[in-house]
């Protein structure tokens, strides 16, 4: 008995405890080889390069998992497998949005210049314009969007989570505020013109009118962002205050709202850069102008959209250089877009709770 006790820990002793595996380079050795494979097979065939890739990429699909479960198993070649897929879907991906900033960067970069940002369209047949009215514009009525969106949709999200829960009347704003996030946006420039015609008459055009358009598209997206963020506040934190006996208004202004500021913040940053590209709800409401106003209450306003639109179905006889205007405001807006990423990321780092000991 003891000898065979012996001869199993023995035994033990001397099994590995990792198998063989394969070279760390041997995924892009596997992509080299099957990408000349699919090189040849396109020479020799005719092919494009398009059909190349994804001859190749069948090859590395197939031949990577047999070569790895030869050597490392089946496990292995699986886990290779799932790998390889996750990474396809994610170049896959990437395609249309790398493609749509280079084609935005190639286009609209040669027309960038201090004219084209300081100057507005008025009186401008060709070239010699700017951006600038449609900037500020933008600017201005996003500005007001924004004002009147946060505190109707952060109040609405604090009476749901922590006053409504499960009371009727929570339930059917829910319903509205789902409802309201599937629609379309040219309903909501439809809803502000007609709004604002019942005080001024048809044919009303303000940037005021573009604001509260945006903010119909706005505030479904705020609540959504805001209930979401104030559900992950911890309830332990609200029971220590209520322990403390501070009230439950300071316990949501001094507890509840500073834990979830930041993803509050991140929210509505991303439904501010979801209405600045917005053009519809501006088409009908603000309207179109060559001219700088800076005054929301005032007569029509042009947003970067709107004149993107304008430049391209209205060029007029310079069809090439409102082209590149409109390629120029267009990237403008993308710059526009990722500054306020980047600044809701800053923002949310700054104001997310410290967890030092």
């Amino acid at each position: 008995m003891a000898d065979l006790q012996t001869a199993q820990s023995l035994e033990r002793q001397s099994m590995p405890l990792t198998g063989a595996s394969l070279p760390r380079q041997a995924p892009l050795l596997a992509a080299v080889i099957a990408g000349g494979i699919a090189a040849l097979i396109a020479l020799l065939g005719g092919f494009g390069w398009v059909a190349a890739i994804f001859v190749a990429w069948l090859l590395l699909l197939v031949g990577l998992p047999l070569w790895s479960r030869a050597v490392e198993g089946g496990r292995r070649a699986v886990d290779r497998i799932v790998t390889l897929l996750v990474w396809s879907a994610f170049a896959l991906a990437m395609i249309p949005l790398v493609s749509l900033v280079w084609t935005v960067l190639s286009k609209g970069v040669g027309i960038l210049s201090s004219q084209f940002f300081n100057n507005s369209m008025r009186g401008v047949l060709g070239e010699g314009g700017g951006i600038y009215h449609a900037i500020m514009g933008t600017l201005i009525i996003t500005a007001l969007a924004t004002v009147i969106s946060v505190p109707i949709g952060v109040l609405t999200a604090v009476y749901l989570v922590e006053y409504g829960k499960t009371s009727r009347l929570a339930q059917v704003i829910t319903f509205l505020v789902d409802v309201m996030t599937g629609i379309p946006s040219i309903v909501a420039g439809l809803f502000a013109y007609a709004l604002f015609a019942l005080f001024f008459g048809p044919g009303v055009r303000m940037g005021i009118g573009g604001a509260v358009a945006l903010s119909v598209l706005m505030v479904p997206i705020v609540v959504r962002a805001a209930e979401e963020m104030l559900k992950l506040v911890p309830d332990e934190l609200r029971e220590a205050s209520y322990a403390l006996g501070v009230p439950k208004w300071r316990t949501i202004t001094k507890v509840v709202l500073p834990t979830a500021i930041a993803g509050i913040v991140t929210g509505v940053t991303l439904a501010v850069a979801r209405v600045a590209g917005e053009t519809a709800p501006l088409l009908i409401i603000a309207g179109f102008t060559t001219s700088t106003n800076l005054d929301p209450f005032n007569d029509r306003m042009t947003t970067l959209p709107v004149f993107i639109f304008y430049s391209i179905t209205e060029p007029g006889l310079h069809a090439d250089a409102m082209a590149d205007y409109a390629w120029g405001a267009a990237l403008v807006l993308v710059a526009i877009v990722m500054f306020l990423n980047v600044v809701a990321r800053v923002v949310g780092g700054l104001f997310a709770p410290k967890t030092g000991r």
